[in-house]
């Protein structure tokens, strides 16, 4: 059973911007580490990344931090029988020196390295509170609250270290661990890490608790232009683009430059390869958004429909749908080359599920006009990186429609701004 947690709040903490408390002076350089919800999937703990690593820059403006990189593993969606997938590197998927064009980051095992021992100083575990908003209205604030239910923390009655779930790693341990009852904003938590701990090695379990500080705006946008996905990815889906859908870059007008802080496109730039991109959601959308998901047979009338419209023959389609629902897509549209990426058992052990779904993402990407499914973070994500490689709008916020609601609601443009 869980130690007790603290009940009630220090008075000293959370103080206004500029003030302090009388602790010792940090350690100069300082990690800050995070986890999220396990039931969350790997594009919207993509969004989490985003949240922290713009907390991080504003830490950065005050004291060195650098934040490490969970390491990912366990996800819902990645389900492939057999196959290891834990304690999986961000280098599996990211571009890491991408990343630190935006802030310092750190693998977790090289962290490990770097402190000597498996520890983590302090671990904060952020929960809502109990009570829901404060006089029936959201505003920011936080405090130390009991815990609530039960945290996947537990403390050691013999060496009083608190263990628990460090992204499967077994030997990890945090000496510190407090619940905190928080509704905010991610750069809510700066002035508490700078003046309320001196922690070296701060965890936040739970972020995706905190909110973006702003979404859409141009740090949101430096944030997510640094998610570079990792180069053997894009090359694979590069050749896939080249040997199937007559796409490659410099036809297509989608040429990157390797470092993207000095990449600025505009809507209209990229022209894409001649095909149909869709992401068409199944498995758990089907039971979660039943009249938001066609039917297979209209979901290939509406691929049907853009393909006569922009006078194309050939469709790429990224789905969770099983093998058999695919081939009943394809027979819907027989007349039209139909093209899914099937990963080589090779492909799938070295790059994992998330590996394959980020080349399914790239290959969307750069399709002439792309087709999403309602509410779907990947297809979000695809959205974005659309965006990041200049696609007009109107070829790139689209969504497929359910069955009962031929004129959908298309999803909300969220253009790309770079100042």
């Amino acid at each position: 059973m869980l130690a007790k947690c603290h009940d009630a709040l220090d008075k000293r903490v959370f103080l206004p911007e500029g003030q302090s408390v009388a602790f010792g002076e940090a350690k100069p350089t300082r990690f800050l580490l995070y986890d999220v919800n396990p039931g969350e999937g790997f594009n919207l703990r993509r969004d989490v990344y985003m949240r922290i690593a713009n907390l991080v820059k504003f830490l950065n403006e005050e004291q060195s931090w650098t934040l490490v990189l969970p390491p990912w593993g366990n996800l819902y969606h990645w389900q492939t029988p057999g196959l290891k997938q834990t304690m999986l590197p961000w280098s599996t998927f990211f571009d890491i020196s991408a990343l630190n064009r935006h802030i310092p980051v750190i693998e977790f095992m090289d962290y490990l390295k770097v402190i000597g021992e498996p520890k983590i100083e302090q671990l904060y575990y952020l929960q809502p509170y109990e009570e829901g908003w404060k006089d029936g209205k959201w505003e920011e604030r936080m405090d130390f609250r009991p815990c609530i239910g039960n945290p996947p923390y537990y403390q050691d009655e013999v060496d009083s270290m608190w263990y628990g779930w460090f992204f499967g790693y077994e030997d990890v341990y945090a000496e510190a661990f407090q619940c905190v009852s928080i509704q905010a904003h991610a750069g809510y938590l700066k002035s508490f890490l700078l003046h309320n701990t001196t922690a070296r090695s701060v965890m936040i379990a739970r972020a995706e608790a905190v909110l973006h500080d702003r979404h859409g705006n141009k740090m949101y946008w430096e944030a997510r232009r640094s998610m570079v996905f990792a180069k053997h990815l894009k090359n694979l889906g590069d050749e896939f683009r080249e040997k199937y859908l007559d796409s490659i870059d410099e036809k297509d007008k989608t040429v990157m430059e390797d470092d993207w802080t000095s990449v600025r496109k505009q809507h209209g730039d990229a022209v894409g390869g001649p095909y149909i991109g869709v992401h068409l959601r199944r498995k758990d959308y089907l039971r979660a958004h039943p009249d938001h998901v066609p039917s297979l047979k209209n979901a290939a009338k509406q691929i049907k429909n853009k393909l006569k419209e922009f006078k194309l023959n050939t469709v790429y389609i990224g789905t969770d749908a099983p093998k058999k629902e695919y081939e009943e897509l394809k027979g819907y549209l027989s007349k039209y080359k139909v093209y899914r990426f099937e990963p080589t058992e090779e492909q799938l052990e070295k790059y994992k599920d998330g590996g394959v779904a980020i080349i399914d993402q790239w290959i969307n990407a750069h399709s002439r006009y792309f087709l999403g499914s309602y509410v779907s973070t990947v297809s979000l994500r695809t959205q974005e990186e659309r965006e990041i490689l200049g696609f007009k709008t109107e070829m790139t916020f689209n969504c497929l429609c359910g069955d009962a609601e031929p004129n959908c609601t298309q999803p909300a443009m969220w253009p790309i701004l770079y100042e």
